[in-house]
């Protein structure tokens, strides 16, 4: 099998047993949906309904505001109880809407099904756009966007992320399994968009029936499943555009400087639901799983469910949480409790309990160069967090501190537990700061 990767990298323990073989349930409906306007990359939408208006699933709530933006919608039929803050998944209140479910799941009447034969490549846009289609994987950038290279940006090459390196994580895996057929419908209608043949899913080798399905599935559409290996973090858009192409992202560019648009696999189904059911984005996969979770699974959740209500669907946890992340270990985001709701790049739940978290205190630094050996981008981890951590602005600027895409590969490996990533991510705020002055 020719197995392909990049320069960089490790191989931290997958743990994905706990859910791998988990085929996916649609989870019931919460007490309440809260769904907050700002759950993408780009401006927040704006909320355009009030407190006491009924609304059906699939009907706007909040309008896009800007190009970068897209709209957000109601996860369910219901009443909408409470427009205000509550806990997001950054940390902090921020405004959302509160839906009491009415318990008919009623979609909005006037969401219209089509051909994606029947249309041109703009109005496949827009119809995208209008469903708030962003990136699935985590990174939530609004999917109309990247399929709007600007003039003189000439795409040949359309990847997809099959790859689901982060640990744990096991919903893109179970999406390939299940759900093919509009994961290459999604694909199709992304191939005429972008106005090209060529299409690849990069595929980890840790799954070999996803790419044995796939590769059978997708032959006759002419669609190369490409097997990588094992090598986190592989799901990276410049790390994956490596792998399958031995292209290189400039530093400061975006993977269309190098002819090629990457989604997600879970984006591609969304995509075929939004034009061939007229359906926007108002529920996904998730992997909800831990070492203490007892019957971790794979969920078809409503965005606005709340994380406890995710745990409870999984049987509890046997013991007290210690730990909650949004995500995978390497790239998720700690949350301060389970009521925050899951949004639109909520890929999975994790809990750790005290017993599962190793304990060790921090430094020095033994100069031993194992995060420089790991950067998947090719910096110096250790030098730009002795600069964070002495405020060195400029001098972190100069290392290409921006550069970081915060995998968290160099935290890992370190020997002395220091926390580099936390440093770098800490001084690249200080770097644009200083940027939105001058």
């Amino acid at each position: 099998m020719n197995l392909k990767t990049f320069a960089g990298g490790l191989h931290p323990p997958d743990s994905k047993h706990y859910s791998a073989n988990k085929p996916i349930e649609r989870c019931p409906l919460p007490d309440e949906l809260v769904i907050p306007p700002a759950q993408h990359i780009g401006a927040p939408a704006e909320i355009c309904i009030n407190v006491g208006d009924q609304v059906k699933k699939g009907q706007v709530i909040a309008t896009a505001k800007g190009f970068v933006s897209v709209p957000v919608h109601a996860s369910t039929s219901g009443m909408v109880v409470a427009i205000e803050p509550r806990l997001h998944p950054m940390g902090k209140p921020l405004p959302a809407v509160v839906i009491k479910p009415d318990g008919k799941d009623q979609w909005e009447d006037s969401l219209q099904q089509h051909d994606p034969d029947q249309l041109n490549a703009d109005e496949l846009k827009k119809l995208i756009c209008a469903a708030g289609i962003v990136g699935m994987g985590g990174a939530t950038f609004p999917a109309h966007v990247k399929l709007s290279p600007p003039e003189g940006k000439k795409i040949d090459t359309l990847i997809l992320n099959g790859v689901e390196c982060e640990p744990f994580l096991t919903a893109d895996h179970r999406m390939m399994l299940e759900e093919s057929e509009r994961i290459i419908d999604g694909i199709n209608i992304l191939r005429k968009i972008l106005g090209l043949e060529t299409a690849i899913i990069g595929i980890e080798v840790n799954k070999p029936d996803a790419i044995e399905k796939l590769t059978r599935d997708c032959a006759p559409h002419g669609i190369q499943v490409q097997p990588l290996k094992v090598q986190y973090p592989q799901g990276a858009e410049k790390q994956l555009i490596d792998a399958c192409t031995g292209r290189q992202v400039p530093t400061g560019g975006l993977p269309m400087d190098c002819g090629v648009v990457v989604q997600n696999v879970g984006t591609c189904a969304a995509i075929s639901d939004t034009i061939r059911l007229g359906r926007p984005l108002v529920e996904r996969v998730a992997t909800v799983t831990g070492p203490g979770i007892r019957e971790p699974k794979n969920l078809l959740i409503a965005i606005g469910t709340s994380l406890q209500h995710m745990l409870d669907q999984c049987g509890g946890l046997d013991g007290e949480p210690a730990k909650i992340i949004m995500g995978g270990p390497m790239m998720g985001q700690t949350q301060l409790s389970l009521q925050v709701p899951a949004i639109r790049g909520t890929s999975g739940l994790l809990i750790f309990r005290e017993q599962d978290l190793p304990r060790k205190n921090f430094g020095p630094c033994i100069r031993c160069g194992r995060c420089v050996s790991v950067c998947p981008i090719h910096l110096q981890p250790t030098t730009i967090a002795a600069y964070a951590r002495l405020d060195m602005i400029d001098e972190a600027e100069n290392n290409n501190a921006l550069d970081c895409i915060e995998c968290g590969c160099c935290t890992y490996i370190c020997p002395a537990t220091l926390p580099l990533v936390q440093s770098i991510r800490h001084i690249k705020g200080s770097i644009l700061a200083k940027r939105r002055k001058i």
